[in-house]
């Protein structure tokens, strides 16, 4: 793997990096150069990891505050952390905790991540990158939970890059199908490439998009889905 430049000596923080994508990521960085913390509600065994509930004030605020005691700065957010298994169920049975649990932890999370961590991100110069799905474009029924807290992690990504530029770049990653699981070959014959996704591939566009080679890249959703939103599918 080469390291993307001007990595050495930065620090990077991923939420949900206990596992999955989170983990992948986490990985990636830290072979880039990278010192990496993970915020999870479980604890990372071999990164320096802190305890949090992304979707509650005072567990971010002191996460954050955790991180830049250890590393003494921070340069990159990734906002990764989110209840997954998007079917609810029908609507008119979905209970308002539930949704409320779902926005609070898939984007309320990713908010009060970026508040607390503007300070140092401004001070670097640095970088964040939220984690959707291609669920903030299509849906499957029973849904809207899942797919509305994508949703606005996508136009949550544009007003940050707005908000907070030119010193802190902001963008997002609209994955598909990520294998966790065993899947058949039919599974992987669907897809344009030819394969479902892993979880590297989307560690690597966000070890890419927190560097200083993507300096232009700001406000965008970049999907990656082996070419199945871009598939007319018949039945």
């Amino acid at each position: 793997m080469t390291r993307l430049q001007n990595s050495a000596e930065k620090v990077a923080l991923v939420t949900g990096g206990a596992q999955g994508i989170g983990r992948a990521t986490a990985l990636a960085l830290l072979a880039h150069g990278y010192q990496v913390a993970v915020a999870d509600v479980k604890r990372s065994t071999d990164l320096f990891s802190v305890k949090t509930d992304v979707s509650r004030e005072p567990a971010v605020r002191a996460c954050v505050r955790a991180v830049v005691k250890r590393f003494g700065r921070l340069d990159a957010l990734v906002n990764n952390a989110g209840l997954t298994g998007p079917d609810d169920g029908p609507l008119e049975k979905l209970a308002l905790r539930d949704w409320n649990r779902r926005i609070g932890t898939n984007l309320t999370g990713a908010f009060l991540m970026a508040k607390h961590a503007i300070p140092h991100l401004r001070r670097a110069r640095g970088a964040i990158v939220n984690i959707a799905s291609t669920r903030a474009l299509q849906s499957e029924p029973d849904t809207e939970a899942y797919s509305a807290s994508k949703g606005g992690l996508v136009a949550l990504t544009h007003a940050l890059a707005n908000s907070l530029g030119p010193q802190i770049r902001v963008n997002c990653i609209s994955p598909g199908w990520i294998a966790h699981q065993p899947v058949r070959r039919k599974d992987h014959a669907q897809h344009p490439v030819g394969r479902v996704g892993r979880d590297q591939d989307v560690a690597e566009l966000a070890a890419y998009l927190l560097s200083d080679a993507a300096g232009f890249v700001t406000g965008q959703n970049f999907v990656i889905d082996g070419g199945m939103t871009r598939k007319m599918i018949y039945v």
